[in-house]
């Protein structure tokens, strides 16, 4: 239901008091002119909503669609009723239509029928796939070792921590590397199975240009140096879904939970522990220290 505004209010007013007074005294106590009056009193009816201002939209314009235009486009969207604006502008050019890609625009949404996304299929999550026994999958991930952590002359310098942890077991194992490529990776998968105390199958990490080069800009997906050490040991490499971290889960909360501890927030938790690192002599030592 549409209101009544004060305008309609006003010149209800108006045109009551110049009928009874006459139209010269009602601009007077209304301050307005003669013609105002004169007008609203040829469109007053009885009504107040004869009151209401009309639209100023023209009725016609000289470069408004045509009839055959406007057949042109519901026929095409007919049969495209869930293609874009530039895939349906594009077909209509096609076939002879002259106007831009703005006016048509402008046209699909006066007449209500501008394309409609389908919604998103739903994600249905892969039942998670319980491991049996030690050393059938092995999660490994690589961080940068923030500056706070490094202590007495590993200051100043840059580490990389690799951290390996057992699927089924949690059995965990840290290394730090001055170096952030595949050779510190094939080292780090080396020094593993010296200390891991079962064979292992599966490895699997994310798609790091240290570990794969399956997002290589050469375009040429060559085994790196970690995957040729893993083929010889014959060692299965898995790599999960691209930009899907929770996939590998258990190694980023590890990593996560061995953060360097921030300043608390509203709601927010301290970390568990932190790692510091002791470089002595060519032995650089990862320490978990608990708070």
């Amino acid at each position: 239901m549409t209101s009544i505004t004060q305008d309609m209010k006003y010149r209800l007013s108006l045109i009551k008091y110049a009928e009874k007074y006459g139209v010269t005294k009602a601009a007077i106590r209304y301050k307005t002119n003669r013609q105002y009056i004169y007008r609203w009193k040829r469109r007053y009816d009885g009504t107040i909503e004869s009151l209401r201002c009309r639209s100023s939209r023209p009725h016609h314009h000289p470069n408004q669609h045509t009839p055959e235009e406007i057949k042109l486009i519901h026929d095409v969207r007919r049969r495209n009723p869930h293609a874009g604006l530039v895939i349906l502008w594009v077909k209509l050019m096609q076939r002879g239509y002259k106007r831009s890609i703005t006016g048509l625009y402008r046209f699909l949404r006066k007449q209500g029928i501008l394309a409609v996304k389908p919604p998103n299929p739903k994600y249905i999550p892969k039942p998670y796939e319980q491991m049996k026994y030690p050393g059938q999958r092995i999660q490994v991930d690589v961080k940068s070792v923030p500056a706070c952590c490094l202590v007495n002359n590993a200051k100043g310098k840059k580490f990389y921590q690799y951290t390996a942890i057992d699927e089924y077991s949690r059995w965990r194992y840290v290394e730090a590397f001055e170096e952030h490529s595949t050779y510190s990776s094939a080292q780090f998968l080396k020094h593993l199975i010296q200390r891991f105390p079962m064979p292992i199958e599966c490895v699997q990490t994310d798609n790091g240009v240290e570990f794969t080069k399956r997002f290589s800009t050469s375009g040429k997906e060559t085994l790196t140096l970690f995957q040729r050490t893993l083929k010889e040991l014959g060692i299965q490499h898995k790599l999960i879904r691209p930009f899907t971290p929770r996939h590998n889960g258990k190694v980023e909360l590890d990593c996560s939970r061995r953060s360097p501890v921030r300043p608390r927030g509203r709601g927010q938790k301290e970390n568990n522990c932190i790692l510091l690192f002791l470089k002595n002599g060519d032995l650089l030592l990862c320490v978990s220290v608990r708070l």
